[in-house]
């Protein structure tokens, strides 16, 4: 074997131990923080009815919450191991068929707001980075206060303004491409943002590095140096924080989902956590973590593409 495919190798079983662990944490907290929530899983399966103590019995032999807690949770990652979710408890329907109704929207929004911050960082870094400084500031002023800037005020801002008195978007749904544009607006600013000030530190680095004399010199104008050879510097910082921060927007995703009414993965969380709907909650656990994995996973092998620096280690 070559020793760019030992290194390769390695790289992926490192990757695989690594992704095995997380999951395993992952499972455990959510197991451990459905224990510690006040409540019985059992009373939430039976609802308001009246039941008697041998019927509360059934149900959490049924359950399986008269086991001993290390049994039960052997149990559990027993159902993960076989990619069993259960059911849930609450809508008494297959944890598969609860969340894969709801996380297409959900899946829409974060990568539609991910796609909408990429776009908004090369932008305004590339042209701002080393030049017109008044307005390179007046950028940066604005990319700082939308990252201070309460995501729901910024939805209720937009969806006033936007929506309510220039009718340019729906108010609420998810009625098409249209109904995406403003929750992945307000989700995918901030990030955006952030991203923006990333790039464009990269960006301005690299032009007093050598090489930025050197291209120049070849004749290469200011806008071709800094979208084919400036930008890529920036590539490894900007693909790491986006594969960070992607799980954040999963998460955001639940808020904005609210504000703006969407159909999503928001409302199935808040009503399995205050319904105690352990299935669901252990499955939405482990699917943040599966997309944390997994984009962690591709950001670091598109991270080796970009800087051959990286494959040797």
């Amino acid at each position: 074997m070559s020793a760019r495919g030992a290194s390769a190798l390695r790289w992926a079983v490192r990757k695989g131990v690594s992704a095995l662990a997380v999951l395993l944490g992952a499972a455990t907290l959510s197991f451990v923080a459905m224990q510690l929530i006040p409540g019985d899983p059992a009373r939430a399966l039976v609802g308001s009815a009246p039941a008697t103590p041998e019927t509360m019995a059934a149900v959490r032999h049924e359950m399986g919450l008269d086991l001993p807690l290390p049994l039960r949770y052997l149990h559990y990652l027993g159902r993960l191991a076989r990619f069993d979710l259960g059911r849930s408890y609450q809508l008494q329907e297959p944890v598969s068929t609860v969340i894969g109704d709801q996380i297409v929207p959900t899946a829409q929004l974060a990568f539609s707001a991910l796609g909408f911050a990429l776009v908004f960082a090369l932008l305004t870094a590339g042209l701002t980075a080393g030049r017109w400084r008044g307005f390179g500031r007046l950028v940066q002023g604005v990319e700082l206060l939308l990252i201070s800037t309460p995501g729901f005020w910024l939805g209720m801002m937009l969806l006033a303004v936007l929506s309510f008195r220039w009718h340019l978007f729906p108010v609420a749904g998810a009625g098409g491409v249209q109904g995406l544009v403003l929750p992945a607006a307000t989700l995918g600013a901030p990030l955006g943002a952030v991203l923006s000030q990333v790039l464009r530190t990269e960006i301005e680095t690299a032009l007093r590095q050598p090489f930025a004399m050197s291209v120049r010199a070849r004749g290469v104008g200011p806008s071709a140096l800094r979208m084919r050879h400036l930008t890529r510097h920036g590539v490894v910082p900007v693909a790491t924080l986006s594969g960070w921060l992607l799980g954040g927007l999963l998460g955001g995703a639940v808020l904005v989902e609210t504000v703006f009414a969407r159909p999503g993965l928001g409302r199935v969380t808040l009503e399995a956590v205050t319904g105690r709907d352990f299935p669901v909650v252990s499955a939405l656990v482990m699917l943040l973590a599966l997309v944390f994995v997994t984009v962690n996973t591709l950001v670091d092998a598109v991270c080796r593409i970009a800087d051959p620096r990286l494959r040797a280690a």
